[in-house]
């Protein structure tokens, strides 16, 4: 199949592409470089030892995806475009609206134009809020969220709902992230944060690389075992196997539209993750006790079994796989 994956030059998305690549698909990636590097296409010709096509360009842009859609046929996309820092989206809502569903909104326009129908999207577990309690199944209420961001993802997760309910003809996929860490094993890929990292990860491992001087542990007097918040972290290429999983799915069965969540099933808190970091890495990681920060939930982890029985989906990877290959990654780049 030819893949459109927008935002392919992303974190997860640069994962992905090797995956698709590595099963015999072709791929058109789309993205405007504003959180990532432009090398990390070469990266992605290097693992794979195959040519991949760029457009450069934001998914808001209609004349840009009418210029891949009449110069390619496209069987699927999967899209990862947008922005996704929490705390940006608390300083900048607009910002976030416009790009995340007014892209999504173009996006959907276009293959709409171009009868392109079979859409798998990139959600976040955030969309669960705070109304439902940990293990998070896909049955459960969406939308009491606490920041611009998680309303993002379910205002369109609502979006794809509706385009669904007035075309049955889409394939429309959605996939619940829980926690993305890790690194290609080959050092080549990893999460590459402009500025200060957002995400817990990239910060520990540049505290450990000496890049940062400390990490803050917002909170130590939550009701858990250590007294920190649990999580649920799945390998970034765990991650990248669920969306050739969901897109196997997708060309075998009818038209549809499917949720999973895709996570390990198993939370660990802030400070276990910095024990088992500091384990593979061999680094001691600089850490202050902080206050709690407003919206994070105790424990937050997936209920697994939907994936695991409808797409054959089960994450390989354990918390040491993941902080190794972080590791490695920061300390060769």
């Amino acid at each position: 199949m030819n893949i459109l994956v927008t935002g392919g030059a992303g974190y997860i998305g640069s994962h992905t592409c090797v995956q698709l690549l590595g099963a015999g698909h072709d791929i058109v990636i789309l993205d405007n470089f504003c959180n990532s590097q432009a090398d990390v296409i070469s990266r992605v010709e290097k693992i794979t030892g195959k040519k991949v096509k760029l457009y450069v360009g934001d998914i808001r842009d209609k004349k840009v995806l009418e210029k891949i859609f009449c110069e390619n046929q496209v069987d699927a996309v999967i899209h990862f475009a947008g922005l996704k820092s929490v705390s940006e989206s608390v300083k900048n809502p607009l910002t976030y609206f416009d790009n995340n569903v007014a892209g999504t909104v173009a996006l959907c326009q276009a293959m709409q134009k171009f009868n392109v129908r079979r859409l798998i999207f990139s959600s976040s577990a955030t969309v669960y809020g705070n109304s439902s309690e940990a293990p998070y199944d896909e049955s459960m209420p969406t939308g009491n969220v606490c920041n611009p961001y998680g309303r993002t993802k379910y205002f369109i997760e609502e979006i794809l709902k509706d385009i669904f309910a007035a075309d049955p003809g889409w394939n429309i996929t959605i996939l619940r992230y829980f926690n993305p860490i890790g690194a290609h094993d080959s050092s080549l890929l990893g999460e590459e944060p402009c500025g200060v990292p957002n995400n817990i990860m990239p910060y520990i491992s540049q505290v450990a690389a000496k890049k940062l001087p400390l990490l803050t542990v917002f909170g130590n007097d939550y009701d858990t075992p250590d007294g920190t918040c649990i999580r649920d972290y799945i390998h970034v290429v765990d991650l990248a196997n669920g969306h050739l999983k969901a897109l196997e799915k997708m060309c075998d069965s009818g038209n549809g539209l499917n949720i999973y969540n895709l996570g390990t099933g198993k939370g660990y808190s802030v400070l276990e993750l910095i024990s088992a970091f500091e384990k593979a890495s061999g680094q001691k990681i600089n850490y202050k006790i902080g206050a709690r920060r407003a919206g994070d939930l105790p424990i937050v982890f997936a209920d697994t079994k939907k994936a695991e029985k409808e797409l054959g989906f089960r994450a390989k990877f354990g918390i040491e796989k993941m902080c190794t290959d972080t590791w490695n990654w920061q300390k060769n780049n």
